[in-house]
C-alpha cells in the first residue's frame, strides 16, 4: 500500500474505504449473501456500487428485502449489472440450485461476502438436516456455498489481484470455543443461545482458515471480519438489554474469563460495512491471510480460532455435515 493511503482506525467510514480503493473495485465481480435492506450487507452493496463494478450478485432468502437494493444500485449507477438469486443457507438443497445459478450468473467471482447471518436464537431450533439453526445459518450453509462456488473464485484466482472470500464474524466468538464433542448440544438439552452464536462465530474464522490454507497458492484466500454492532440492521432487534448482559456470565462459564467489548462498540449505519470492506478491498490483504479484521485492523484472533488441530477438524465436521468432500 503507498503511502496516500490511509490507516484506517474503529471510526472508519463505508464512504472512505470505497474511495481509498476504489482502483480495486472497478470492473470486478462481487457476490455478496443476505444484502436484504437493512443489512451490513446492503451497506456494502451500495457501497461498492459508487466505484464502477461490473457486476454485483445478491443471494438472499427474500425478495422483497433485496429489491430496494437493487434499486438503490442503479440509482447510484445504472450501467452495474446486478442479479439476485434467492436462497435458504439453511436448506443445503437451496444452497445447491443457488450455487448453479450463480455459476451461471458469474463465472468469474472476484469477491465472495458471506454476509448473511442470525444471532442468539433463544428457542433451540434445527434446521432441515437437523443442525442447529445458528450454525446452520452462519455457518455450514456458507462453507457449502462457499466451496461450490470455488470453480469461479479459482477462475479470478489465477488474475492479477486473485479472489478473495470474507466471512462476516463478530467478537462473539470470544462466548465459546466450537464443540467438537457436542456441536449440536446433545439435541437441545445442552443448548444456550449465547453459546450457540459464540461456536458459529468461531467457525467462521476457523473456516477462513482452512479455505486460505488450500487455496492460497492458487490465488484465493479467505479473511474474517467483525463489523462491530449496530441498531439498524435489525440482528439483533429480538434481543433486550437484559438478554446482553446474559453474555458475560455465559463467557465465563465457557472460556473462565471475563468478557469485554472493544471499543468503539457499536458503528453508525455509515461505518458497519467499513471493516469487512477492508477486508474485501485492501491489496495488502492476500499477503496477510489468512487473517481477522476488527475496527479496520488486522489483529490475532484468540487461539482457539486459528488453531491449526481446531481449522481440520471443523472441516472435516463441515463436509459430513453437507455430505460432500471438497478436495483441492
Amino acid at each position: 500500500m503507498d503511502s496516500t493511503t490511509p490507516v484506517f482506525d474503529g471510526t472508519a467510514t463505508n464512504e472512505q474505504v470505497i474511495e481509498a480503493f476504489a482502483s480495486q473495485i472497478k470492473g470486478r465481480t462481487y457476490v455478496i449473501t443476505g444484502a436484504g435492506k437493512p443489512s451490513i450487507g446492503s451497506q456494502m452493496a451500495t457501497s461498492l456500487a459508487k466505484a464502477a463494478p461490473a457486476h454485483i450478485l445478491i443471494a438472499s432468502r427474500t425478495a422483497a428485502k433485496v429489491e430496494p437494493v437493487l434499486v438503490d444500485i442503479k440509482e447510484i449507477d445504472s450501467s452495474v449489472k446486478t442479479t439476485f438469486v434467492q436462497v435458504d443457507l439453511t436448506d443445503h438443497d437451496s444452497v445447491r440450485r443457488a450455487a448453479q445459478e450463480i455459476l451461471a450468473a458469474a463465472p468469474k467471482i472476484d469477491v465472495l461476502i458471506n454476509s448473511a447471518g442470525i444471532m442468539a436464537i433463544k428457542d433451540y431450533t434445527v434446521d432441515k438436516q437437523g443442525i442447529e439453526l445458528q450454525l446452520s445459518a452462519n455457518h455450514v450453509g456458507h462453507f457449502l456455498l462457499t466451496n461450490l462456488l470455488a470453480p469461479a473464485l479459482l477462475s479470478a484466482g489465477s488474475q492479477p489481484g486473485g479472489a478473495r472470500v470474507v466471512n462476516l464474524t463478530s467478537s462473539g466468538y470470544l462466548i465459546s470455543r466450537f464443540r467438537f464433542d457436542d456441536w449440536n448440544y446433545s439435541d437441545g438439552n445442552e443448548y444456550d443461545h449465547w453459546t450457540g452464536y459464540g461456536q458459529a462465530k468461531t467457525a467462521n474464522i476457523l473456516f477462513a482458515y482452512g479455505l486460505t490454507k488450500r487455496l492460497k497458492e492458487r490465488g484465493v484466500v479467505a479473511v474474517a471480519a467483525h463489523p462491530g454492532y449496530n441498531g439498524d440492521t435489525k440482528l439483533g432487534s429480538h434481543l433486550t438489554a437484559d438478554d446482553y448482559a446474559g453474555i458475560f456470565p455465559v463467557v465465563r462459564r465457557n472460556m473462565g474469563k471475563d468478557f469485554e467489548f472493544e471499543e468503539p462498540r457499536f458503528k453508525t449505519y455509515t461505518q458497519i460495512a467499513a471493516t469487512p470492506l477492508i477486508a474485501a478491498l485492501d491489496p495488502d490483504i492476500p499477503n496477510k491471510a489468512p487473517a481477522y479484521l476488527r475496527n479496520s485492523q488486522i489483529i490475532e484472533p484468540e487461539e482457539h480460532a486459528s488453531d491449526a488441530d481446531s481449522v481440520e477438524r471443523l472441516w472435516k465436521l463441515s463436509e459430513k455435515l453437507v455430505r460432500q468432500e471438497f478436495m483441492y
